[in-house]
Parts: structure tokens; C-alpha cells; sequence
């Protein structure tokens, strides 16, 4: 692999680069076989998303000059070893009247980010506890 910086023009990986593209247990895309499927050789850990190929997404994304776009991915490749029902809970959290309070919200930045090491998404949620409050988003709308 080149330590290249990936540019529009490698956009998509799978297409352009897919000697880059690889699943969580390091098998690339020539691995990705009917066959190998059949013979159990693949397991939907080989087809899951990895915080590298998403990091690669927003090199890509920044070399656009979509820097949102690339700031999305970086907080998605966070996610990626998050369990999928913290990330559901965090979410419920997150919906406009049902976390009852600021500090609820603030205890979930605080696992996401001392926990599971999601640094910019606890950040994230953080900014979203003080924007609730300021605009009074705490109280049950329904």
C-alpha cells in the first residue's frame, strides 16, 4: 500500500484503489467470493464497514473540499467498534424531547468518548446537551 495521500481521482475505492479496500479481518475484495461464501470463508465481519476504509472516505471527501462530508466519516470510523445498541440509545438520546435532562446527554459523551475512545462524536453530543438546554429540547414535546 502507498502512504500517497488519496485524492478524487482514486474515488471509488472498490473501483479505483480496491487493493485498499479490506474487512475488519483483513480479507480485500478478490476474497469476496460466491464461492468463498458458500464454503463459509466469509462472514459478515469481512463485510463490515472499518474505521480505515472510512478514514480513507474523508481523505477523499477533504481532497473534494467537502470537509462536512469528510468530518461525518472521521465520526463514523469512531463508530465503528461502538456496540450497536449504545449507538441506538445514544441516538434515542439525541431525538428532540426524550433525554430528560442535560446530564443524560452529557453521561453519554462521557461513555462515548472514556469508553469507547469516540472523542469528536462525545464532543458531539456534548454541543447538542448545551444547544437542547439553551433551546429547552428536554421537555417531553409529546
Amino acid at each position: 500500500m502507498s502512504n500517497e495521500p488519496l485524492s478524487i481521482a482514486d474515488y471509488p475505492l472498490a473501483e479505483k484503489r480496491p487493493e485498499l479496500v479490506r474487512g475488519k479481518r483483513g480479507k480485500g475484495l478478490e476474497d469476496l467470493t460466491l464461492d468463498a461464501v458458500v464454503e463459509d470463508r466469509v462472514t459478515l465481519e469481512d463485510l463490515s464497514i472499518t474505521a480505515e476504509a472510512l478514514g480513507q472516505q474523508a481523505e477523499i471527501a477533504r481532497a473534494a473540499g467537502r470537509p462536512t462530508l469528510a468530518q461525518n466519516f472521521e465520526r463514523a470510523a469512531e463508530l465503528v467498534d461502538v456496540p450497536q445498541e449504545t449507538i441506538m440509545r445514544v441516538y434515542e438520546l439525541l431525538r428532540p424531547g426524550r433525554a430528560p435532562s442535560k446530564d443524560v446527554l452529557l453521561a453519554a459523551a462521557r461513555e462515548l468518548g472514556e469508553i469507547y475512545g469516540a472523542k469528536s462524536v462525545a464532543a458531539f453530543v456534548a454541543e447538542a446537551a448545551e444547544v437542547y438546554e439553551r433551546r429547552g429540547l428536554f421537555k417531553k414535546r409529546f
